[in-house]
């Protein structure tokens, strides 16, 4: 089956090493992909809840095929987030063609797109860590029951339900913190002049045009493959969501291609691959007074 050829692909929040993460979908959405950037916007790894009782081969298998896609000239762009924040210590590390880092700057087709996972927001994880901590073992709690459930509802015929996005939708406070979020990212964005703000962190998928009275951009979250299974594209000059749920042709893309790639193999041949060469914009000190801080 031939792939989809994307110039820039956006995913988020995959959660991998709990319950929750859909990593057999994840491999299945890679596997249909031949981008020429791939940009992993937070929350890829759980280091939080993460526990050697639990992190299935499906698990590692997304992570050899992201290895295997920069040995093949992807430029793959690791940006951190809350939960995989233990990698900030390694922020601006490069091994060829994957690099590390908190917040992406790219040029694509003459305008500006910003990156950034979007924690830098929330105050409960700036303020007070452990009880985030603590809500998102409550969250993955939460998708076991759901998926439980969600067996139940199939044997039945009937469709499949989300607890979470019930409650999300249902509680006030929640819905305030998103639509806050949103539009604390739209005004940066349009502030420093960028077209394009692309963030994860909340699960909720979205492209819109947002404008104040300074301007406009668009505004794009990539979702996560918990809940919603959604991604970002871009390419022919436009930005688009992808649903792997209404994706008929996902069942065709097997794993075959890296069930027996040796991960020390990837490894070394991503470090002795050549630099990415995709535009950034540079970081000159008086650019770096103009943008939002970051972590």
């Amino acid at each position: 089956m031939k792939k989809r050829k994307i110039e820039v692909a956006v995913i988020s929040d995959l959660h991998l090493g709990t319950y929750g993460c859909h990593a057999d979908e994840v491999l299945i959405y890679l596997n249909s992909i031949d981008p020429e950037i791939l940009i992993l916007n937070g929350d890829i790894l759980d280091i939080w809840q993460f526990s050697k009782r639990y992190f299935p081969k499906s698990h590692m298998k997304v992570l050899k095929k992201i290895l295997g896609m920069a040995s093949k000239g992807v430029a793959v762009h690791y940006i951190t987030g809350n939960h995989d924040e233990m990698l900030r210590k390694f922020s601006g590390t490069i091994m060829g063609n994957l690099q590390i880092k908190d917040k992406l700057l790219l040029n694509l087709d003459g305008k500006k797109a910003w990156f950034f996972h979007g924690d830098v927001f929330d105050a409960s994880i700036t303020n007070a860590k452990w009880l985030a901590k603590m809500g998102g073992k409550g969250y993955d709690a939460l998708i076991l029951i759901n998926r439980a459930l969600n067996w139940g509802l199939a044997k039945l015929g009937r469709e499949k339900y989300s607890l979470s996005k019930r409650i999300k939708n249902s509680v006030k406070g929640a819905v305030k913190y998103i639509n806050d979020f949103e539009e604390t990212a739209v005004n940066l964005a349009i502030e420093n002049g960028y077209d394009y703000v692309a963030c994860g962190h909340i699960h909720q998928p979205k492209k819109e045009i947002r404008e104040n009275k300074y301007g406009h951009c668009t505004y794009l979250n990539s979702g996560d493959w918990v809940e919603n299974l959604t991604a970002l594209e871009y390419s022919f000059k436009r930005w688009k969501l992808y649903h792997y749920n209404h994706d008929k042709l996902s069942a065709f893309y097997a794993d075959e291609d890296i069930k027996h790639m040796n991960i020390q193999d990837l490894i070394a041949s991503i470090t002795n691959n050549d630099d990415v060469t995709e535009e950034i914009y540079p970081t000159t000190a008086q650019e770096q007074k103009e943008k939002p801080p970051l972590a």
